[in-house]
Parts: C-alpha cells; structure tokens; sequence
C-alpha cells in the first residue's frame, strides 16, 4: 500500500484514509478531547501525507508516518492558536471542547512559566512571595517566621512584583 499510494495510487490512498480515519481521530480525542481538534488535525494529516507521499519513508510503517504527522499537526494548531489568543486575535472557530482543551494546556504551560520566574526570584524574594501569596500568611505572620520587619516583607513583595511584571509581561 505504501508504495502504490507514494506512486500516486488514489484507490490505495482512499483505502488507507477508510482504514485509519477513524483510529487517529479517536488517538486525538482521547488526548485533547476537542472534536475540533480532532477533526482539524486528523484532516490536515491525511492532507500533508497526500501532499509529500513521493517523501514516505519506506523504512517506516504508513500508520507510523501518519501518526507522526499527526503529532506535528496538532503541536502546529496548539501554537498557532495559542499566538491567536496572546495576540487576541479573533477566533473564527468557538467550538466549546477546543477551547477548554487549549484552557487547560494553557493554564498547564502557564503555570510552569510563573513557577520559573518565581524560581528565579532572588531567595528571600522567593520565600516572602510563597509565604504571603501561596500560603496566604500576612505580613506580620511572614515577619515573624522570617525573623525580619514587616516593612522589610513589604520591600521584598514590591521587588518580586516588579520583577516578575518584567519577566511576564506577556500575560498582562
């Protein structure tokens, strides 16, 4: 099938599309649970096999190669609708299990580069912005853990803020 369908055979392609259609769309869905997503990705799939089938490798299953441009496929739809969202560009799409499925990519990808910037927050800007903002103690209780003035405390959040402001400018 791999070589009739690099040589251009429609009938083999069309056979390969009946055969694996269904699995990837599943694949996909199981892991994004967007039927838009699912939908778009195991389309623009078949697409791009179509498209480059003289480049199939032969020393590669046809369901391996497929399942691989899949993968791309969907990073590349992830991204690009991720720059839509930063930019706040209009979505023309509004499909509700796509955007709790980007909401909580995003939210994953977010938070691992808040937690980044914390963690490269000077150390006792680090440990007064997790006592006062994480663990939600007060001034006074951060104060008197750190063994240092309130004052001080409102010092070090200032700097963190700021600090963090600059290094997050992209979500504000």
């Amino acid at each position: 099938m791999l070589q009739k369908i690099r040589e251009g055979d429609h009938d083999s392609f069309y056979e390969f599309y009946n055969l694996f259609h269904a699995r990837l769309y599943q694949y996909i869905y199981k892991h994004t649970r967007s039927e838009w997503l699912a939908e778009e990705t195991v389309q623009l799939s078949f697409i791009k096999i179509w498209e480059q089938r003289e480049k199939l490798s032969t020393e590669y299953g046809l369901s391996t190669q497929l399942f691989r441009v899949a993968k791309s496929t969907l990073i590349d739809l992830l991204r690009k609708n991720r720059i839509r969202e930063v930019v706040r560009l209009p979505h023309s799409e509004s499909v509700t299990g796509q955007n709790s499925a980007m909401t909580a990519i995003e939210m994953k990808d977010d938070l691992k580069q808040v937690m980044k910037a914390i963690h490269n927050l000077p150390v006792m800007q680090q440990e007064v912005l997790t006592q006062t903002r994480i663990n939600n103690l007060s001034h006074k209780e951060t104060a008197a853990l750190l063994s240092i003035s309130p004052k001080t405390i409102e010092t070090h959040i200032t700097r963190a803020v700021r600090r963090l402001k600059k290094t997050l400018h992209f979500f504000l």
